[in-house]
């Protein structure tokens, strides 16, 4: 591996990023519980394809700082991280691919900063889930009592933080399982309000799994185990704070072009975003080019088909890389 490790002070904060290859430049986030890692396998074969891939630790995860407060997790900060990051790269523009919250954090890029993206690659999230109506924290707490919910489980702290941060393990064992295609996400609804993430999910199978190896898990246990989730989990706890910064671009539209990959058992397109969740990505990007299923994958995509992610990113970015040929 060609990889090389980076650490620079960036909007007021220290980050992490790992880049290879030289190229038209492509930025890679993740989500959470992710890391710069979680696109290992892209990174290299995109490098080798003629492209400079950049994947940094999103704020508040992996080498890269995580302020304590919620406010630091807002879409100002998120998207000033990464044309922070190009600043620092001494680069205009780039394209940006995200999964997860990396896939809403480009989404708002996209729209604030047009001039800084080529083009966008959307991974299982096809836009911000925006009710205009009630913030989403709101929502969320609703729904939650009637069944467990992830996302009101993490809202207050400090139960997440604490009971995630004493078995790293297997929390991530579970989580990445729960996530994966291999397994019901929607099974967790029959507990009941209250219940632990860890006791709602169901027990993983052992390592190594066909897509991910002990070794690479132990990668994000040996990260997670030193930094705490409470970064990750701000994430969500800034949803207020988005809902409330996303309200003056309802209706607004990117000329960005846009790509799209999703998983035929992703639990977000599945649950939510909705009955046409491609609609919404197509409302706020009209140029979104091209939208591709991978049968039987979860929302672990990039690790669980690989070899399928890595076929679509690089014709995503042959086409891109030909349009801006012709640009030029």
């Amino acid at each position: 591996m060609q990889w090389q490790h980076h650490h620079a002070k960036i909007n007021g904060i220290n980050m992490h990023y790992v880049e290879q290859g030289s190229g038209l430049p492509i930025v890679l986030c993740h989500g959470f519980p992710h890391l710069w890692f979680s696109w290992h396998r892209q990174i290299t074969a995109l490098a080798n394809a003629g492209y400079r891939v950049i994947a940094p630790d999103m704020r508040g995860m992996g080498q890269t700082d995580a302020p304590a407060e919620v406010k630091a997790y807002d879409i100002d900060h998120i998207t000033g991280d990464l044309v922070g990051l190009l600043d620092h790269l001494g680069l205009q523009r780039a394209v940006f691919a995200g999964l997860d919250f990396g896939a809403f954090a480009i989404y708002d890029l996209a729209l604030r900063h047009p001039e800084r993206v080529i083009a966008v690659i959307g991974l299982e999230n096809p836009a911000a889930p925006h009710n205009p109506d009630e913030p989403p924290l709101t929502e969320y707490r609703r729904i939650a009592e009637q069944h467990f919910l992830h996302i009101e489980y993490f809202r207050e702290p400090p139960r997440a933080d604490r009971e995630l941060a004493a078995q790293p393990r297997l929390f991530l064992h579970k989580v990445f399982y729960t996530l994966s295609g291999d397994c019901d996400f929607f099974k967790m609804f029959n507990y009941p309000p209250g219940t632990s993430y860890l006791d709602a999910m169901e027990e993983p199978p052992a390592l190594p799994w066909p897509w991910l190896s002990e070794l690479e898990l132990e990668f994000f246990v040996s990260e997670y185990s030193r930094t705490g989730f409470t970064g990750g989990l701000n994430w969500y706890r800034s949803f207020d704070l988005k809902w409330e910064q996303r309200r003056p671009y309802e209706g607004v539209q990117s000329a960005v072009p846009a790509y799209f990959i999703g998983s035929e058992n992703d639990v977000d397109l599945e649950g939510f975003h909705g009955d046409d969740p491609i609609a919404q990505m197509r409302a706020i990007f009209p140029d979104l080019r091209r939208v591709e299923m991978i049968p039987g994958a979860g929302h672990m995509v990039q690790l669980e088909a690989s070899d399928q992610v890595n076929s679509l990113m690089l014709a995503y970015l042959e086409e891109i890389s030909q349009a801006e040929s012709e640009r030029d």
